[in-house]
């Protein structure tokens, strides 16, 4: 699994502190939209050419972990 540390990350000050891709105002609920909406890593890449698979893949590994960590807490 993608350690998601390593790509994402939560500054208070860049879209009101929701988690983002490292160097970009990208939200990790950008991407995870993306893809429920029907877009391919490809296509995300194609019209976000800054990002890179891993990136995206880091989105998916941070809501499974948050996911997980829900789950525990209930």
């Amino acid at each position: 699994m993608i350690d998601y540390k390593q790509h994402i990350t939560i500054n208070s000050e860049v879209r009101f502190g929701k988690p983002t891709i490292i160097g970009t105002r990208i939200t990790v609920f950008d991407v995870l939209n993306w893809l429920a909406n029907g877009m391919t890593i490809n296509d995300i890449i194609r019209d976000y050419p800054e990002l890179e698979e891993d990136q995206i893949k880091a989105c998916l590994a941070y809501a499974a972990d948050r996911e997980h960590k829900i789950q525990i807490a209930s």
